[in-house]
């Protein structure tokens, strides 16, 4: 009888997985396979890519500085729109230069021997008059410290931390810096996946309230698994310390993406913007390496020996 007929309801994850994780895998990759392909030219061009170094340049990584550059600029667009939910303003174009000089610390270190400490002393220093001076011109006395407040948080937050990606890349090399980055967004994936899949018990619903700690399990086993990996293939650290690596960045990570959560949710906004799918904007891509990356800087310097 029709009236006793049962309508099939549609799966809750249309297909394998659903779209929005189609989407992020999809764009996902395509970024990794980007950012891969512009590391090893990168190192291509100025000799770094083997192991021997009889053929490095005295100037390293000149095309990822660029591409840090890109990112500091489109992040700061986003942050100055975010800023901008809560009445205040991000001088956009002054706190993005700002940021590259930050950022490119340790590339310009090997043009002149200035150690990184004076050079962050003095540009940290210019920075905060510049923006008061920006801020008279524009504004007066009338929100001086919830605009300079807001900017110099940008600038650090974008800048000083993107700083040691460079770093990274310049002082260990390509394959750390290129499994530190997979670690930490592989995390990432393998947190969506599990958290789509299991999630249940929810470990910061004020926040984050996707994030679950089943996701946390997923991101941890996913990048300790991409640690094992390149650590074996590319005889970066021992075993022991890729057993390590994974799951300490994975947290790391997972809480970078928390902290750039706080800003949304304090601008009352989901995404950053809707520019990838899958993932949002450029700050919802780059939030945990910004977080995570000062740390793996230091575990190379103390721990992977």
């Amino acid at each position: 009888m029709p009236h006793l007929r049962q309508v099939r309801q549609k799966p809750p994850l249309p297909g394998l997985l659903g779209n929005m994780l189609k989407h992020r895998l999809l764009f996902g990759t395509l970024m990794s396979l980007f950012f891969v392909g512009v590391v090893i030219l990168d190192a291509w061009l100025d000799g770094s890519l083997t192991a021997c170094g009889t053929d490095d340049k005295p100037v390293q990584a000149t095309v990822l500085c660029i591409l840090i550059a890109l990112l500091t600029v489109a992040g700061m667009v986003e942050m100055s729109k975010l800023a901008a939910k809560k009445g205040v303003t991000v001088f956009t174009s002054f706190a993005a230069i700002s940021s590259i000089l930050f950022a490119t610390t340790w590339y310009w270190r090997q043009f002149a021997a200035v150690a990184p400490g004076i050079y962050l002393f003095c540009v940290s220093a210019f920075v905060l008059w510049g923006l008061f001076f920006i801020q008279y011109l524009r504004f007066g006395a009338s929100g001086v410290l919830s605009n300079c407040g807001a900017n110099y948080f940008s600038i650090i937050y974008l800048g000083l931390l993107s700083g040691f990606v460079i770093a990274l890349r310049i002082d260990f090399g390509v394959w750390p810096l290129l499994m530190f980055v997979f670690v930490v967004k592989g995390a990432d994936i393998g947190a969506y996946t599990a958290g789509k899949l299991f999630g249940r018990h929810r470990f910061s619903p004020v926040i984050s309230p996707g994030k679950t700690w089943e996701g946390m399990a997923g991101a941890i086993i996913a990048a300790g698994a991409v640690a094992v990996c390149f650590a074996g293939a590319f005889d970066i650290m021992s075993m022991r310390m890729a057993v390590i690596f994974g799951p300490v960045f994975a947290v790391i990570g997972q809480l970078g993406d928390l902290a750039e959560s706080m800003l949304k949710r304090d601008a009352e906004q989901k995404d950053s913007t809707s520019a990838i799918p899958g993932f949002g904007g450029i700050l919802d891509v780059v939030d945990s390496p910004l977080a995570a990356a000062s740390f793996a800087y230091l575990f190379f310097v103390f721990a992977a020996r």
